[in-house]
C-alpha cells in the first residue's frame, strides 16, 4: 500500500473516531448553570421528567446546599426522594424522605413525607410467609404518622392499610401454625393459632382458623375441645367446601 493510501486511511479512521466521540458527547446531559432556587427547581423538574435523574438531582442538591433558608429547599429534598421512586430505587427514596423529616420536621409537607415512608414499606409486603417484617414495620410507620400528625390528610387510607398489614401478620401466624400441624406438632400449632385469637380478633377467616384448631385438638386426642372448635368453625363460615370437611370431621368424633 502506498504512503498516500496509508495516510488517507489514517485520516479516515481519525475522522470516524471524532464523529463517534462527538455523537457520544452530544448525548451527555450538561447540568444547567445555577441561577437561583426558583430557576434551578424548574429546570430540575424538567430534567427529572425527561428521566435525566442525576442532572436533576444535582440541581436539587445545590438548592438544599446554597439556599437552605428558602421555601425551595424542602421542596427540592422532596423531589430528590420522588426522583428515586421514579427510578425504581425505593430504598434510597426511603432514606431521602427520612432526611427530609430530619431537616424539616415542622414543614407543612412533613406528614406527606411520613406517609410516603409508610407506603414504601407497605408496598414491600409480599405475603404471610415472607411479608411479616414489612407488615410489622408498616403498621408502626402508619401509627407513627397518626400520632405525630393527627390532622394528616390520609385518614381514609391509613386504617385500611393497617388492617391489611395486620391480616398479613395474622396469616403469618396461621402459616406457622399450619406448618406445625402438618408435622403433628399439635400443641405448637394450637399456640400459634391462639396468637391469632388473642392479638388479631378481626381475622377475616375464622372458619378456617377454628377448623384447624379443631383438627389440632383431635390430634391431641382431646375430643371435647376438637368438637368445640369444629362447631365454632361451622358457625363462622359459609364456604361449602369447608363445611363439608367440618361435617366429615364431626362425624368421626
Amino acid at each position: 500500500m502506498s504512503d498516500t493510501r496509508i495516510l488517507n486511511t489514517r485520516i479516515f479512521i481519525a475522522l470516524a473516531l471524532c464523529l463517534t466521540l462527538c455523537a457520544a458527547c452530544s448525548k451527555q446531559v450538561v447540568k444547567p448553570a445555577y441561577e437561583g432556587p426558583k430557576e434551578a427547581y424548574a429546570k430540575a423538574l424538567l430534567l427529572i421528567e425527561e428521566k435525566e435523574y442525576d442532572a436533576g438531582r444535582e440541581l436539587l442538591i445545590e438548592i438544599t446546599n446554597r439556599d437552605a433558608g428558602t421555601d425551595y429547599a424542602p421542596l427540592a429534598q422532596l423531589k430528590i426522594a420522588e426522583s428515586y421512586i421514579k427510578a425504581d430505587e425505593n430504598e434510597v427514596a426511603l432514606e431521602e424522605y427520612r432526611r427530609f423529616l430530619k431537616n424539616y420536621p415542622d414543614n407543612k409537607y412533613s406528614s406527606y413525607a411520613k406517609y410516603q415512608i409508610a407506603t414504601l414499606v407497605f408496598n414491600t409486603i409480599e405475603g404471610p410467609d415472607r411479608g411479616y417484617r414489612a407488615a410489622y414495620t408498616a403498621i408502626k410507620e402508619f401509627q407513627s404518622l397518626n400520632e405525630q400528625y393527627p390532622r394528616n390528610p390520609y385518614k381514609d387510607i391509613v386504617p385500611l392499610r393497617i388492617e391489611k398489614s395486620r391480616n398479613i401478620l395474622a396469616e403469618h401466624e396461621f402459616y406457622v401454625g399450619e406448618f406445625y400441624y402438618k408435622r403433628d406438632a399439635f400443641a405448637a400449632a394450637i399456640r400459634r393459632f391462639n396468637v391469632i385469637l388473642t392479638k388479631f380478633p378481626e381475622y377475616p377467616d375464622m372458619g378456617k382458623l377454628y377448623y384447624h384448631m379443631g383438627l389440632s385438638y383431635k390430634g391431641l386426642k382431646d375430643s371435647a375441645k376438637a368438637r368445640e372448635f369444629l362447631d365454632k368453625a361451622k358457625d363462622s363460615t359459609r364456604d361449602t367446601t369447608l363445611l363439608k370437611k367440618i361435617d366429615k370431621e364431626l362425624s368421626k368424633l
